[in-house]
């Protein structure tokens, strides 16, 4: 049976729930290794739900570092003989999982939407088509948050990693903390999105936050509005932003360019908010309401807190 390598990314004393989803996919495809890098993960590490779970657990891996992290998974993968490695398509992952691969000589798919021992689907042009993939050598891939059920947290044996942890001329010079209670976009179940239709910065903060807060979700952003300074870049939904997969997807005074199309239009439920009946959005939307959303959106925000 071929052994896979499974990345995992810690959630405060827990897993990601995207490294939880991967999980369940690798073990589809052979034996599962999981491991975690970082500063006093080991607590964390444990609920992995894998087999057998290695620890990377020094002060020297606080902080995210593509140098120091690459080449422990490649010394795992090296020496557990594996053939893949699978992580979560988040901001670490994106970067980590190419890496790794050049490191390893291997092939790399980003942003899987399907992923098993048959093969793999990843979206293409701007996600207007499915590419289909059985890769025949070892591989290294990324899937996509939401797009597989959350496996079972339980992991089996544990071990310290005893590798070495190289030298790196990248240093962390600062960390940007987000609000309590802020939800990354790119692992919410929910997503909120404004547009232009709002008209003002003011109307984003007067109106996507507080309807984001009382959904439980994270607030998104065309890049429109990015553009214009509304927001900061990490909002951006879209070709050139994040590529989001939630249960549901509320684009609100959104007209749809298809660059912004790329980024959401994998998610399972779509519903807009637009004044434009012809808005292109209308064309991806599950549910969609054609007024005026400084009316609907108070409205909506209302009955929600009532729930």
């Amino acid at each position: 049976m071929s052994t896979v390598i499974l990345v995992g990314e810690t959630d405060g004393n827990g897993i990601k729930d995207v490294s939880q989803q991967v999980a369940g996919v690798a073990a589809g495809m052979g034996e599962v290794v999981g491991l975690v890098i970082g500063k006093n993960v080991s607590e964390s590490a444990m609920k992995l739900a894998a087999g057998k779970v290695i620890i990377a657990d020094d002060e020297r891996l606080e902080y995210y570092d593509p140098v120091k992290y690459a080449s422990i998974v490649s010394q795992v993968v090296q020496k557990n003989d594996a053939t893949k490695v699978l992580m979560g398509a988040t901001t670490m992952g994106k970067d980590l999982g190419p890496r790794v691969a050049a490191e390893l000589g291997w092939g790399y798919l980003g942003d899987c939407l399907e992923a098993s021992s048959e093969g793999f689907v990843r979206p293409d042009f701007a996600g207007k088509v499915l590419a289909r993939s059985k890769p025949e050598g070892p591989l290294v891939a990324s899937i996509r948050n939401n797009a597989y059920p959350i496996g079972e947290s339980w992991s089996g044996s544990v071990e310290n990693f005893s590798g070495d942890i190289p030298d790196s001329t990248l240093n962390t010079t600062s960390i940007e903390k987000i609000g309590a209670g802020t939800i990354e976009l790119t692992e919410a179940n929910i997503v909120v999105s404004g547009g232009r239709g709002l008209e003002s910065p003011e109307n984003y903060e007067a109106l996507i936050r507080p309807l984001a807060a009382t959904m439980g979700a994270a607030a998104g952003a065309s890049r429109a509005i990015v553009d214009a300074g509304w927001v900061p870049h990490s909002h951006q939904v879209g070709q050139t932003g994040k590529t989001v997969t939630p249960d549901l997807y509320l684009a609100i005074g959104i007209s749809g360019a298809i660059q912004h199309l790329g980024g959401m239009s994998g998610s399972k439920f779509i519903a807009a908010i637009n004044k434009d009946p012809e808005a292109p959005i209308f064309k991806v939307a599950d549910y969609g309401i054609v007024g005026d959303l400084f009316e609907t959106v108070p409205v909506l925000k209302t009955k929600l807190e009532k729930l």
